[in-house]
């Protein structure tokens, strides 16, 4: 499994939801996980001028993020869950979880995410046999 070509494709799907795909990881214990951590691409708010002229433009308030929503971990999970299938990204008899999160909730260090607040989850379970 490259996982390279599952990031590539998860960019692929984030541009088209105008959201940025932060991490990918793929764990395997008792089961096999595919984790995919988005955020949302800032808007810049429309330059702010003055008799003088252009003063500058800046982000929308809040650095320009809103939160993500459950709707967009939805959209980017049904939406990667196809190409991973059609592609072929992810082989083996087995099946795996693919689960998108959002960013909001701070995590830096992603390997221990339990208990974490914020971010929607979706986790979705498939079975490739």
């Amino acid at each position: 499994m490259e996982l390279e070509k599952i990031r590539q494709a998860a960019e692929r799907v984030g541009r088209s939801e105008g959201l940025e795909i932060v991490d990918v990881e793929w764990k395997v214990g008792k089961q096999r996980f595919l984790r995919v951590y988005i955020d949302r691409v800032p808007k810049a708010a429309a330059p702010i001028s003055d008799a003088a002229g252009v003063i500058g433009g800046s982000t929308e308030s809040g650095g320009g993020y809103s939160a993500i929503s459950h709707a967009d971990c939805e959209r980017v999970s049904q939406q990667l869950s196809v190409i991973l299938d059609v592609e072929d990204l992810i082989p083996g008899a087995a099946g795996y979880i693919l689960e998108v999160r959002g960013n909001d909730c701070g995590v830096t260090d992603r390997g221990d995410t339990k208990g974490q607040p914020g971010g929607g989850v979706l986790g979705r379970s498939r079975d490739l046999r």
